[in-house]
This record gives C-alpha cells, sequence and structure tokens, in this order.
C-alpha cells in the first residue's frame, strides 16, 4: 500500500450521480491480517440510502447524515400500539414518514443470517425478474438492471442498480434518492519512519463535497488498555430442594467478586484513512418505462426512395399508411437476442414476437427485403426501433405482395412457408411409422417451434451459412433416424453398415423400388454432402452437393436457402406418400 491508497483521493474524486451503477445498499470489507498485529490491511464501503420528495430536500440536507441513513439505519417495519409503519417507510421520528426505502432488511434470526430485499414497488413499475443474483427486464432484452452481490457468509453485502433505470423510476415518483456513505482503508505497519506513510501526518479536511480524517496511532493504544470484570450470584438457593424459590435479593443472599487487569503488547502503527459523504441522485423529469413519456432520442426511417426520412414520432400512427424496408438480416440480428421468435403465416409472411409481447407483421418481397407496415415499428420499444433501423433501406422491390394482400385486401394468401411445411412433412411421417411399423422413426423428439429459428431461409446469407444450414437440416432428420429400429426392417444385404439416410432409402425401395427410391433420396443425400462440405466449403465436392440437393445457384443466397429447406421436406414428403400413400409413380406424385 501507498500514500495514493490511504490518501483516497482518486475514489473521493468519484461521484455516483454520474456512474452507470448507483449502490442503493452496501457493506463490503476487505481484510487481511489480524487486525491487532503489525501486519494488516483493511478496506471497507459502506453505504445506505432513502428516496426523498421535494419537499423534504432541505430537512435532509441540514438533519440526516451517516448515522441516520448510513448502514446502521435498520430498514424493518414497526407496530405501534396506535398504528403501524411499513417497511417502505423512512420515518425520521416515530410516526413521521418522510421517505420511502428502496432495500429493505429481513433479519432471520431463527435459521441465521440476514437478506437485503429490493423494494417490490421498484420491481414490478419496471417490470423485473429475478434470474440468480440479477434483476433483469425482459421488456429490454433480459438487461440487467440490478443485482446483488453475497458475501462468504451467503449474506448480502451489496445491491447496486443501474442509473438509467433508477432515474427513470425516481422520476415517476417524483423522488430524489439520498445516499450516505462511508470508506475505510487502514493498514498496520512495523514502523511509521520506515513505511510509506513516513511524510504523513494526521489531519481533518473537507474534500469533494465530504470529509476525509487521517489518523495515525499506536495500535497498543487502539486495542491496549486496562479491563475489568465483576460478577454477583445468589447464595441462598438450595440445590437439593425440588421447586426452589428465590426471595428479594439482599447483603446477605447475595456475594460478589471482581477482578482487573491490563492487556496490551500490540506492536506496530495503525494508519487509517476514513471518508464520509452524502450525494444526491436527481431524477430528469423524465420517466418513459414507468410512467410512458415520450422518448426523444427515437431512431428516423427511411420512407422514399430518394432517401427521405420520417422520424419515429411522425410514423407512430396506426392511419400512417407507409410501409418499411429493410434487409433480411435483421430478422437473425432479432433472433439473437433473447426471447425473439419467428413465427410464418404464409410463404412470404410472418412476424417477429419480441420480448415486449409484440409481433411485428413482416412480408419478404421480390427484391429479398422484408416489409412491414411503418407502424408496426414505430409502436416497438426504442432498442428494437434501433435494431429494425440499423437495417433500413430505401425502398425496392416493392411491398411483399403477400404482406399487401393480408393488410390491404384482407384476403391472407392460401401459401405455405416451406420452414412450416417441413417439420409437418417430418410428424407426419412418424405418427405412420408408428401406426404402421410400431417403432419410433426418431430417436429422441425436438420442438419443433425453437428448431424452426435456426432452419429458416434467413440463416442462408452466403455459400458458409447455406451449408450451414444443409447442417442444421441433417441434424433435426437424418441424425435422429432410428437407425436401430430401421434396421430391423430393412432388407439390404449390408443393412449393418448403412448409415441413417440409406437405412430408410432401404426400407423405401421396398415399396417403390431401388431407383424410384434412390431419385426421391438425391435431395436428401445432396444436403448430407453440403453438410460434410461445411468443413471444407471449397472444391468441385460442394458444387456437385449443393447440385444434387436440387439448388439453383443463380438465385439470391436468401432463394437458395428456401429452395433447400423446400426440396428436403418434398423429398421427405415423397417418402410418406410412396411408403403409405397410393401411388408408387414419382410424376404423379407432387407436394
Amino acid at each position: 500500500m501507498n500514500e495514493e491508497w490511504i490518501l483516497q483521493k482518486k475514489e473521493t474524486r468519484r461521484l455516483f450521480s454520474t456512474a452507470t451503477w448507483v449502490p442503493l445498499r452496501a457493506s463490503v470489507k476487505d481484510e487481511k491480517g489480524d487486525v491487532r498485529e503489525a501486519v494488516h490491511s483493511s478496506e471497507y464501503f459502506g453505504l445506505g440510502s432513502a428516496a426523498f420528495p421535494p419537499e423534504q430536500r432541505a430537512f435532509v440536507e441540514e438533519r440526516l447524515g451517516w448515522g441516520d441513513l448510513g448502514i446502521g439505519h435498520t430498514v424493518e417495519p414497526y407496530a405501534y400500539k396506535d398504528g403501524y409503519a411499513s417497511i417502505d417507510q423512512y420515518q425520521y421520528n416515530d410516526k413521521e414518514p418522510i421517505g420511502v426505502n428502496l432495500v429493505f432488511e429481513h433479519p432471520q434470526p431463527v435459521v441465521g443470517g440476514r437478506q437485503w430485499i429490493l423494494n417490490p414497488d421498484l420491481v414490478v413499475a419496471l417490470g423485473l425478474i429475478k434470474e440468480g443474483t440479477n434483476w433483469v427486464r425482459p421488456k429490454e432484452n433480459f438487461v440487467v438492471v440490478a443485482r446483488e452481490v453475497l458475501g462468504k457468509d451467503n449474506e448480502h453485502t451489496l445491491i447496486e442498480i443501474k442509473r438509467e433505470f433508477l432515474l427513470d423510476y425516481l422520476a415517476a415518483r417524483n423522488l430524489s434518492l439520498r445516499l450516505s456513505y462511508y470508506r475505510q482503508r487502514v493498514e498496520n505497519v512495523p514502523a511509521l519512519e520506515k513505511s510509506e506513510y513516513a511524510n504523513l501526518k494526521e489531519h481533518k479536511e473537507e474534500r469533494d463535497g465530504g470529509r476525509f480524517e487521517l489518523l495515525i496511532r499506536e495500535v497498543n493504544k487502539v486495542f491496549g488498555g486496562t479491563w475489568a470484570m465483576f460478577r454477583m450470584w445468589r447464595n441462598d438457593v438450595d440445590e437439593e430442594e425440588d421447586a426452589p424459590v428465590m426471595g428479594p435479593d439482599n447483603d446477605g443472599n447475595t456475594s460478589h467478586e471482581q477482578s482487573q487487569g491490563e492487556r496490551g503488547g500490540y506492536k506496530g502503527i495503525r494508519v487509517e484513512g476514513e471518508f464520509w459523504r452524502d450525494e444526491w441522485i436527481d431524477h430528469q423529469s423524465r420517466s418513459i418505462r414507468v410512467r410512458g413519456d415520450e422518448d426523444t432520442n427515437l431512431p428516423q426511417f427511411i420512407v422514399e426512395t430518394d432517401g427521405t426520412r420520417m422520424p419515429s414520432a411522425k410514423l407512430d400512427n396506426e392511419d400512417i399508411g407507409r410501409w418499411l424496408w429493410f434487409r433480411s438480416s435483421v430478422v437473425n440480428e432479432l433472433l439473437s437476442n433473447r426471447g425473439f421468435t419467428l413465427h410464418w403465416y404464409t410463404a412470404e409472411t410472418g412476424s417477429i414476437k419480441s420480448t415486449s409481447g409484440y409481433k411485428t407483421h413482416f412480408g419478404i418481397n421480390s427484391a429479398d427485403l422484408i416489409t412491414v407496415y411503418a407502424y408496426d415499428i414505430a409502436k416497438l420499444y426504442p432498442w428494437e426501433q434501433h435494431l429494425w433501423a440499423a437495417h433500413n433501406v430505401a425502398p425496392e422491390g416493392k411491398v411483399s405482395i403477400e404482406l399487401l394482400a393480408s393488410q390491404v385486401k384482407a384476403e391472407p394468401a392460401d401459401t405455405h412457408a416451406v420452414e412450416e411445411m417441413l417439420f409437418g412433412t417430418m410428424r407426419q411421417l412418424e405418427d405412420n411409422f408408428r401406426k404402421v411399423y410400431g417403432i419410433s422413426l426418431f430417436t429422441h423428439d425436438i420442438d419443433d417451434a425453437a428448431s424452426m429459428q435456426n432452419v429458416s431461409r434467413f440463416m442462408s446469407r452466403d455459400q458458409a451459412s447455406l451449408l450451414r444450414l444443409a447442417k442444421e437440416l441433417v441434424r433435426v432428420f437424418s441424425d435422429r433416424l432410428n437407425v436401430r429400429e430401421l434396421r430391423k426392417i430393412a432388407t439390404h444385404a449390408d443393412k449393418e453398415k448403412l448409415g441413417s439416410n440409406k437405412l430408410l432409402q432401404d426400407v423405401l425401395a421396398q415399396t417403390v423400388g431401388p431407383d424410384t427410391a434412390r431419385e426421391v433420396f438425391a435431395e436428401i443425400a445432396g444436403a448430407y454432402d453440403m453438410r460434410v462440405g461445411d468443413a471444407h466449403p471449397t472444391g468441385s465436392k460442394v458444387a456437385d452437393a449443393i447440385k444434387l440437393a436440387g439448388i439453383d445457384q443463380s438465385l439470391s443466397y436468401l432463394r437458395q436457402g428456401e429452395q433447400l429447406l423446400n426440396n428436403f421436406g418434398r423429398a421427405i414428403w415423397y417418402v410418406g406418400k410412396f411408403m403409405f400413400g397410393q401411388s408408387k409413380d414419382l410424376s404423379d406424385n407432387k407436394p
């Protein structure tokens, strides 16, 4: 340690009113060595807080300090004979509530220890949920709003809140938060003149809006000194009596003894730096989350082919009559956030459901752009709007035809997304195998809705991601096939050596013959070979695999991904149709 450490000048310059995180209650200690030994150091930070309305500000500044607001202030409810003070009330005198406690203290003497509890009103107002030691806000991408720190004994040492959210809550209630805190740093050294503190002298000073004091004392004077003990007892109780009764005490039936002594001999010098400060955290008269105030920092969006932009606030009208255009990459950007899901309505329309609860209806147009009714974007939470705005482009390729059919003509297209058809055909094939053969086609079940988030045309952005999409396809189908059960019904001479796809192909061949079965499985085999090519995405083998999967490489990668899903799903449909349907001719069956 050194002078800079003990004087705390860097720390005292830092204010919580400008910090990202604001502590609401703290009692943090880091200690090394015995406090009475010559080699010892410790650091302590304690803080208490309460929120007050404007009319109490002057009173708080004049009357309340570390002793009233600090860590020694017990935050508990109290029942009077003629009334009750709830735990959220900060009371200066009995029955005189003047503020609000944001952290409660819950002693647990029976089981041991104590807990600190974040004010439930703050939790509910900001829409928070508990995850481990963090309080997160699902509506804003599960951002951590408040966090708790537990010590070695599993008791709370710190609860702090992100300032941005604290100010929002304080503004809604028209309160200001008063912090009162204390910092202490101590080091025991064998001798002052040979230490880093040789040039220091005891002093007190007003500094950075607080009070600092440096103490230099002998360890022996701090912990040494005289002691005295006095013991008194009764001498008139017969221990052999079954039910003894003691009368009033007097000089005759009491005895006593006393002793005294001196303890000391502690070596070294104790150098101690202490700092106290009270600080206000004032709101900015704006509460977007709790009170629903207008957000003045919303993005602008391109609305015209010449790049003309309009602010989000002007688009926040259900009758705005405009659409917006976005790169398809926005879908993956949104889905990368926790809690977002993709749902399909028709072949070219769907929605993105966010943690805010909104479903943003979109359509894919002829230029592979995502088109959305402007109001559906403008009503989203600000942070979501900024995500969409990053992918906003000038209009091109017109509004999605199927989106217009739904939103303007009120005649939704009678089409289906290839993603949904793929998973639907897998379920149908699985059911038929169970009914006809009495076996499970797959070794384990999957969540179709969850898997569909990764098995999507939007995952195909370039050749490498197209190959990864093929890998996901194989994972949800080929890798799940029940090889053990399929071998039981296969008739191929080398069935013990065949893989999952080949075994299913052999079972199909029993119905339609090997040539037709091979033709049906061509696109599945192509996707499987693409999956292998994911590790080495260049070379003729990859090109051959893409061709075998029936993909037209002249199309955009979005459309290639769609075609891959369509062909793979169609092949599965043919397997089920030929094995459990009527016609055995490939040309007579169209999915």
